[in-house]
């Protein structure tokens, strides 16, 4: 999510960050996820020695069979790869989800309140809960995930970093592999290294080259981000105020946590529709993600199929681990894989390999959530004008 190697000044400030009225302590974040990620250390082996320089050649080789098989180029010239651990996966993500939520926090501070040190010291207990529960779910998010491609802070370091001529870094950010994570399950399942490697390459390269091919998708992609954080925190909402907004919809039955998510109970109907723009847009991009690093991994990755089964188990746990997944709303997250996936294979087996690129000419040729959840024939009569047979 971000290139960021550090927490930044408030991750590692103790909570405030220099400010009073911080609505989430980012040291509390950090510290909760790095002591619940569990087996955090990256054991000296020599696997794990050799496996940055075999990454960053599979991710060289992954983006050229991407871009040979989507017909989208990178702008951002050769894809940077860097092996992390835990901890560093943590930080890079609280400083992500800092650069997100900070505009949102002012917005629920921004409220005067007639017992000024009261509503500090309140402040400060709620930051200290909210910081908690985000490193909770960092901190578990933190054993699951395997491979991640760099987003919202990409820019903002390339534009502090330069290359050897001392020109700046163009915009294409990291793709980063947590390499404790990969080896756990190339161990645990006996996958090859080499072709579980490329197999998970092929998916986060896709990704960076949906945003670094398409010049106005990652601009979109931060308006509806930023919309949707709109939906949670309306201009001059109080964060007691939005409590007793979501008690009163929840009492009512008007909107379910279990449906909509919590940004879900919270909207009016116009933000909904920005909600369903961004569910639209990352489910096409998550489908896309899997179709193409099923497609290439059935030519080019040996033991393709016996992973994919292995991995979609793996999505759909069942316990403890289900009931968490739920409650952080990674639910969603697999209907995405899946009905995007769908989609995108059914237009491909209509239209042929040329039958997505109205999806990346503009915002207009994006398919709705309507389209992709019926029939893509909509879709493809709306975008090509015609059906196709």
């Amino acid at each position: 999510m971000t290139t960021r190697t550090g927490p930044g000044p408030a991750a590692g400030s103790g909570g405030t960050g220099g400010s009073t009225r911080q609505t989430i302590d980012w040291g509390t974040a950090e510290a909760v996820a790095v002591l619940t990620s569990r087996r955090t250390e990256f054991p000296e082996s020599p696997a794990s020695v050799t496996m940055p320089a075999e990454l960053r050649t599979l991710t060289n080789i992954a983006q050229e069979l991407v871009e040979g098989y989507t017909g989208l180029t990178s702008l951002a010239g050769e894809a940077r790869a860097e092996v992390i651990d835990r901890p560093r996966w943590i930080r890079s993500n609280v400083a992500g989800f800092r650069h997100l939520l900070e505009p949102l926090a002012e917005r629920l501070t921004g409220s005067t309140d007639a017992d000024a040190d009261l509503a500090r010291v309140g402040r400060a207990i709620g930051a200290k809960l909210l910081g908690a529960e985000l490193g909770l779910l960092l901190g578990f998010l933190s054993q699951r995930v395997l491979g991640q491609y760099d987003l919202i802070l990409a820019e903002e370091a390339a534009s502090a970093e330069t290359n050897g001529a001392g020109s700046p870094v163009p915009f294409g950010g990291v793709v980063y592999y947590v390499g404790p994570n990969v080896l756990g399950i190339e161990r645990r399942f006996g996958f090859s290294p080499r072709d579980f490697r490329l197999w998970i390459a092929l998916h986060e390269v896709t990704h960076r080259t949906q945003f670094t091919a398409v010049p106005w998708l990652r601009p979109y992609f931060l308006e509806l981000v930023d919309g949707s954080l709109g939906a949670f925190a309306p201009e001059g909402s109080s964060l007691g105020e939005l409590v007793e907004t979501v008690i009163d919809r929840l009492r009512s039955g008007t909107r379910t946590i279990a449906a909509d998510g919590i940004m879900g109970v919270f909207a009016n109907d116009e933000q909904r529709a920005a909600l369903d723009r961004m569910q639209s847009l990352m489910t096409l991009l998550e489908g896309h993600g899997n179709a193409v690093m099923d497609a290439l991994g059935a030519e080019h990755v040996e033991g393709q199929a016996y992973m994919s089964r292995t991995l979609q188990a793996r999505r759909h746990p069942t316990g403890l681990s289900r009931i968490v997944m739920r409650l952080l709303g990674m639910d969603m997250k697999m209907r995405q894989y899946e009905e995007g996936q769908r989609f995108v294979e059914a237009v491909l087996a209509r239209c042929g390999p040329s039958g997505l690129d109205p999806a990346w000419a503009g915002r207009e040729g994006l398919p709705t959530l309507d389209e992709i959840r019926a029939d893509p024939e909509e879709w493809i009569g709306r975008v090509h004008g015609a059906r196709v047979h």
